[in-house]
C-alpha cells in the first residue's frame, strides 16, 4: 500500500512539472499584445557614433575599429519587458540595436575587426533544411558582416561563405580575414552594415545585428547647404517586430511546408514598430528644416511612409547617391534595405504634433492592408517657436553620368522563381532557376557597363541589391499572357528562348522621380520587367577600382526580403578582367 502511495504521488510530481513544462511553453509562446504599449511614449534615442577615421595635426588619417557582436538585454519600450538580443558595440555595456552608426570620410580607409561574442545556441529557431552555416562542432552561431552599398575589395564585402564562430574558433568554406579594409573611395552617401551568414541572416538581423554607416564628403557637401549636425541630421533604422509576453522576440517556429522546411517562412512581420531601437517613439523636434536619413532594416515589410498632417518630403538621395535635383512626395515607398535621404520642413506643419505613419500592405503588394499598430511609426512633437533655420534645399544636388545603354557590353535576362508544395506553399526561391551553389553565370567585366532585364514570375514584389555595382532603372515593363511565358520560362529557363519581346508588350510604368538615379537596391514588381542599367565602376570618377574585384571569394546578387535570400534567391557574382 506504501508502495503504491509512494507510485501515485510520484505520478503526480511527474505529471505537475510536466504540466509547468506545457505551461510555460505556452506563456512563452503567449504573444505580447499590442494593445498593451502605449504609442509615442519614449523619446527616440540617438545612437552611438564612432568615427571611421582619425585627425593628426589637423589631417584626417586611417583608422582601425574593434566591432563586437554581443548577446544583451535591450528595452525596446516602457511597456514591455527586457529582450534578449544581438547587438553591435565596441564592448557589451555600450553595445546598442541597432548598432553604432559609423560615420567615415571619403578617401579615408576604414578598417573594422568585427568579433563575434555570440554565444554557443541562437536566441530564435533556425533551419537546417534550408542552405545554412553550420559549424562542424554544431556550436556557436555564424556571423559575417556586410556593407550594404560598400564598393569594396570581395575580400571585405561580407560573403555568405566567409562565416566565423566565437574567437574565430571555426570559419566559413569562403572566410577570408579577420581585419575588413572599407576603402571609403565612392560617392558620399548613406550605407548600413549587416549580418550575411548563409541561411541565418533573416535571424541574425532580427536578433539585431544591423547599423547605419554614412560616408561623408564635406568638401562636396558642404555647399549644397542642407541641414547639418546631430541635432538636425539624424538616421533613422526603422524595422518591424513580435514580441512574447516574456520580452522575447517571437518567431514562429512552424514552417508553412514543416514536413518539408520545419521552420522555414517565406516572410516575417511584426506589428509592432522599431525607429532606432524604440517601439513607436517621439522625437522632439524644432520648427525647422531637418535633415533624416530612413534605412529600411525590415527582413521583409515594406514600408509607405507618410505624414498624417500632410508634410512633404524633400526626397535629396536613395540608396548611397544623391539625385541631381531634390524631389517633393507625399509619401515614399521604401523596401527592405531601400534608404531615403530626406529633409522635412518642421516649419510648416499646421501642428505641434507630427505623426509618420505607414499604409503599405504586407507582403506588398496584395496582402494585408495595415492595422492600427503597424501603420503607425513614431511622432514628432514640433517646438513652437520658428526658429532661425540656416538648412536650405538647393535646387541642384549632385550630378553623376547618366546611363549610356548604347555603350553597354553584355545585356542579360535575370529570371525571379518561386516554387511551391503540393499544398500551394512556397518551398523555395531562385534566381534564373539556379541555387546558390551553382557555377557563377554572371560574370562581368571590371569597368563596363551591363543591361540587366529582371523578369519577375513570382506574385511578390523582390527588392534586388547587387553587391559592388550601382544601377538606373530604366523603365518597367507588364508581361502579356504571364502564364503561357511562366510555363515556357520553368521548362526550359531561357528567356530569349521563350520570346520574352513577345510577352513584355504590356504597359510601361514609369520610374518615379526620386528613382531615377543610382541605386544599389530596387522593387521589382511582380509580373513585369525591370530593365536596369549596370555600372561596375565609380560613377563619381572615371578612376579605376582601389581593389582587385575578380579576387575571390567574389560577390553576390539576391532578394533582400531576407526569408527569401536565405532559402535561396540569391546568386554568385564574379569579376574578369
Amino acid at each position: 500500500k506504501m508502495a503504491r502511495m509512494e507510485r501515485n504521488l510520484m505520478l503526480q510530481l511527474v505529471s505537475m512539472f510536466l504540466m509547468g513544462v506545457i505551461l510555460g511553453t505556452l506563456a512563452e509562446d503567449e504573444l505580447f499584445a499590442t494593445t498593451h504599449m502605449e504609442m509615442f511614449v519614449d523619446e527616440l534615442p540617438d545612437m552611438p557614433r564612432i568615427r571611421g577615421f582619425d585627425v593628426v595635426n589637423g589631417v584626417p588619417v586611417s583608422k582601425s575599429l574593434k566591432i563586437g557582436m554581443f548577446h544583451k538585454k535591450w528595452k525596446f519600450h516602457r511597456d514591455l519587458p527586457l529582450t534578449p538580443v544581438f547587438a553591435f558595440g565596441t564592448s557589451k555595456r555600450t553595445a546598442t540595436v541597432p548598432g553604432p552608426t559609423i560615420e567615415a570620410l571619403h578617401g579615408i580607409d576604414t578598417y573594422v575587426t568585427w568579433q563575434n561574442h555570440l554565444p554557443s545556441q541562437h536566441i530564435l529557431p533556425w533551419d537546417p533544411t534550408i542552405p545554412t552555416a553550420i559549424p562542424s562542432t554544431k556550436l556557436g552561431i555564424p556571423t559575417v558582416v556586410h556593407l550594404h552599398g560598400g564598393i569594396d575589395e570581395p575580400e571585405s564585402d561580407g560573403n555568405a561563405h566567409s562565416w566565423f564562430t566565437a574567437r574565430f574558433k571555426e570559419r566559413g568554406p569562403a572566410w577570408t580575414k579577420k581585419r575588413y579594409h572599407y576603402h571609403n573611395f565612392q560617392q558620399p552617401g548613406n550605407l548600413w552594415y549587416h549580418d550575411h551568414a548563409m541561411g541565418l541572416t533573416r535571424l541574425n538581423l532580427l536578433a539585431g545585428l544591423i547599423g547605419a554607416y554614412i560616408i561623408r564628403h564635406p568638401h562636396v557637401e558642404a555647399p549644397l547647404g542642407l541641414p547639418n549636425g546631430d541635432e538636425f541630421d539624424r538616421a533613422l533604422v526603422i524595422f518591424d517586430r513580435a514580441f512574447r509576453s516574456n520580452g522575447s522576440i517571437y518567431m514562429n517556429s512552424t514552417g508553412n511546408n514543416p514536413s518539408i522546411h520545419p521552420q522555414w517562412q517565406p516572410e516575417y512581420f511584426g506589428d509592432v514598430i522599431i525607429v532606432s531601437g524604440e517601439a513607436w517613439p517621439h522625437m522632439i523636434i524644432r520648427k525647422r528644416k531637418h535633415r533624416i536619413r530612413i534605412i529600411n532594416a525590415s527582413n521583409a515589410r515594406f514600408f509607405r511612409f507618410y505624414f498624417t498632417t500632410g508634410l512633404e518630403f524633400f526626397h535629396t538621395a536613395s540608396d548611397s547617391a544623391y539625385h541631381e535635383q531634390p524631389a517633393t512626395r507625399r509619401e515614399l515607398l521604401l523596401a527592405p534595405s531601400e534608404i531615403a535621404d530626406v529633409v522635412v520642413d518642421f516649419s510648416k506643419s499646421n501642428s505641434d504634433q507630427a505623426i509618420l505613419a505607414n499604409d503599405a500592405p504586407y507582403p506588398y503588394p496584395s496582402g494585408d492592408p495595415v492595422n492600427e499598430a503597424n501603420g503607425k511609426v513614431m511622432k514628432f512633437l514640433v517646438k513652437k517657436h520658428r526658429e532661425v533655420d540656416t538648412g536650405r534645399i538647393p535646387k541642384e544636388l549632385i550630378k553623376y553620368p547618366s546611363p549610356d545603354v548604347s555603350g553597354s557590353s553584355v545585356t542579360r535576362y535575370i529570371a525571379m522563381y518561386e516554387y511551391t508544395s503540393a499544398i500551394d506553399e512556397p518551398t523555395h526561391l531562385f534566381i534564373n532557376g539556379k541555387s546558390y551553389e551553382e557555377p557563377a553565370t554572371e560574370k562581368p567585366k571590371v569597368g563596363t557597363t551591363e543591361v540587366w532585364n529582371v523578369i519577375n514570375l513570382t506574385e511578390d514584389n523582390h527588392p534586388l541589391h547587387i553587391h559592388l555595382g550601382l544601377f538606373v532603372v530604366l523603365d518597367q515593363t507588364k508581361l502579356v499572357n504571364l502564364d503561357e511565358f511562366k510555363a515556357c520560362m520553368l521548362n526550359t529557363n531561357d528567356a530569349i528562348k521563350c520570346q520574352v519581346n513577345k510577352y513584355a508588350s504590356g504597359k510601361k510604368t514609369k520610374v518615379p522621380e526620386h528613382e531615377q538615379g543610382w541605386k544599389n537596391v530596387y522593387k521589382m514588381t511582380p509580373g513585369y520587367v525591370t530593365k536596369i542599367f549596370v555600372r561596375f565602376s565609380y560613377i563619381h570618377s572615371n578612376t579605376s577600382y582601389r581593389f582587385d574585384a575578380t579576387a575571390e571569394p567574389g560577390y553576390v546578387y539576391h532578394c533582400h526580403i531576407l526569408d527569401h535570400e536565405d532559402n535561396v534567391m540569391m546568386r554568385p557574382l564574379k569579376f574578369v578582367h
